[in-house]
């Protein structure tokens, strides 16, 4: 018996589950980037009232 359609059969499946990415194409880095650029800006934020409040308290040299 060989093995041949073992390996046939795990090829199968990973193509079929690899057709997921040709339906999301490049939507999902494109949402990773945004989400991104939103972290960034959202911090950038925190940052700013953070340094602020240091600078008030003196806290910052």
């Amino acid at each position: 018996m060989s093995s041949s359609p073992f390996f046939y059969g795990i090829a199968d499946f990973l193509q079929w589950t690899f057709q997921f990415f040709d339906a999301v194409g490049n939507k999902f880095n494109y949402s990773l980037i945004v989400l991104g650029f939103v972290g960034l800006f959202y911090w950038l934020n925190i940052q700013r009232k953070l340094t602020a409040k240091a600078e008030k308290e003196g806290k910052l040299k």
